[in-house]
């Protein structure tokens, strides 16, 4: 059972990423829609609003692969509300049907906001939005842990055309620190937005959250084990890894083949430096954990597999089959957690192969596990995955962002596959998604979500993320007229005979 009060018990939600709300800007952002998402979950009697995390992202847009553990994505920030603010015009906002409504084309959006961000980094350097220069100046002297370094990190990316931190000079590598001093003071309005884009991210983020709150609808968020190699956190942070002298990865993450993938996932994060860690009592993590908490009420620990033991490859490889499992200290960190967050409001991702010892680590905690009901019928079925096995201590989906919708994922099954989910279902092929929404509603499973994707009954076309496909992902938004009053009433109509 989850400790403290941030989530009640037996509820329910749905999976949106910001990214996927209906914007006129080309992506999802933190403005009107975020709202209207808020009193949309309202309406239909939802309890759980979850995200995917929301860090600066990097290399194929993905949210798993972030420039920082610790920073916001500026490109959620909303245009309109820095109109509202005073901190851009109305005249420099792009003309409505600009960009596509529901699809995000990355290359245009990353363009036009940092545009945006510049521009009203301009206009408050030079006089606008005067009630904002207090609130600034105490978020960089409250966030100047992370905050220093990562606007830094992002400056000299720029300066650098965008090359990762390992192919700079030796000098910035290796965090020389007159070579840094004399890059503070070149890049130093550089520095100065990339740490207002951060305040403008943390202000808005933090009224969606206020008003989410103000409607009784709890978020959860999202920490991927590791972090990505072209980080503000390796690069700042380099004896918290396993590097060479040259600060490169000496071994990187993965896992083995299993029944998903014949030459395991190769992941390529660098791994940490365990003992390392454990001489600042996981300050790092702690610090981390903390932060994001600060954002959501609730946090999903990916990869939780990787706390009792994860795959190490050697850096180099080609894939991930050859490597070895090394033990990692996960106990002792989730004590330290708990002793300094004052409770562990965790979900332990514990999808792929789990072992019985990862499973005496989650409950020796009292972590909710995770089930996926497509895994209960498709591919390779664990009867883990089927609802009548379920325990209440259980977070239940019919899919996540990984996985096919359930619409493309159910027109993917074999005969025999697809009859065994018939006779379970009873009555199968009338309404899949929401069939598997029913079955994960009715569970026993204290919490149940679906993708909106599923709600809307969306095929392929809507998956959020193929993965290993380099490029294509994170692209998918809906648009206003999809979520009808009829939908939100359906949902919250199964909502309530479920009693969540």
């Amino acid at each position: 059972m989850i400790n403290g009060d941030r989530l009640p018990v037996r509820s329910a939600g749905v999976l949106l990423h910001p990214t996927s709300l209906p914007s006129p800007y080309g992506i999802g952002d933190l403005g009107p829609a975020a709202y209207a998402w808020v009193d949309a979950l309202a309406h239909a009697r939802q309890k759980l609003w979850q995200i995917l995390p929301l860090g600066p992202t990097g290399y194929g847009d993905s949210p798993y692969q972030c420039f920082s553990a610790f920073a916001g994505n500026p490109y959620l920030v909303s245009p309109d509300f820095l109109v509202r603010d005073g901190l851009l015009g109305q005249t420099q906002l792009p003309p409505v049907g600009s960009f596509p409504a529901g699809t995000i084309d990355y290359g245009r959006v990353i363009e036009f906001k940092l545009s945006m961000l510049t521009k009203a980094w301009e206009n408050f350097r030079n006089g606008a939005a005067g009630h904002l220069r207090s609130p600034f100046d105490g978020f960089q002297i409250h966030q100047a842990g992370w905050l220093d370094d990562y606007a830094l990190f992002m400056a000299l990316k720029v300066a650098h055309g965008g090359a990762s931190w390992l192919e700079w000079p030796s000098d910035f590598v290796l965090r020389k620190p007159e070579a840094l001093d004399r890059a503070r003071s070149e890049l130093r309005d550089k520095v100065e937005l990339n740490k207002f884009s951060q305040f403008l991210f943390f202000r808005q983020w933090a009224d969606v959250k206020q008003y989410a709150a103000s409607k009784a609808i709890r978020l959860i968020g999202d920490v991927p084990i590791f972090v990505s190699s072209d980080s503000a956190d390796v690069w700042a942070n380099p004896d918290l890894f396993l590097l060479d002298e040259h600060r490169r990865p000496t071994v990187v993450a993965g896992v083995p083949p299993d029944y998903f993938s014949s030459t395991g996932q190769l992941w390529g994060n660098p791994l940490y430096h365990w003992a390392k860690l454990k001489q600042t009592d996981y300050a790092w993590w702690v610090a981390r954990l903390r932060a994001t908490l600060n954002q959501v009420d609730l946090v999903r620990l990916d990869h939780f597999r990787g706390f009792e033991a994860y795959w190490e490859v050697q850096a180099g490889k080609p894939t991930a089959e050859v490597g070895r499992w090394v033990q990692a200290p996960g106990a002792e960190l989730i004590t330290t957690l708990g002793k300094e967050l004052g409770g562990l409001p965790l979900i332990a991702e514990d999808l792929g192969i789990i072992t019985p010892a990862v499973d005496a680590l989650r409950e020796r905690f009292g972590l909710p596990g995770m089930r996926v009901l497509q895994f209960a019928f498709g591919g390779a079925p664990e009867d883990r995955f089927l609802p009548h096995n379920y325990v209440h201590n259980t977070v239940v989906y019919t899919g996540t962002h990984d996985n096919d919708t359930t619409q493309g994922w159910y027109a993917g099954l074999t005969d025999k596959e697809r009859a065994f989910l018939h006779r379970y279902l009873f009555e199968g092929d009338r309404d899949i998604a929401w069939d598997l929404m029913r079955l994960a509603w009715s569970s026993v499973a204290d919490y149940a979500l679906a993708p909106l994707q599923d709600v809307l009954a969306l095929g392929t076309q809507a998956r959020m993320n193929f993965p290993g496909k380099a490029a294509g992902n994170w692209c998918w938004r809906y648009t206003p007229e999809m979520l009808t009053g009829g939908i939100l009433d359906r949902l919250g109509d199964l909502t309530t005979i479920y009693s969540r």
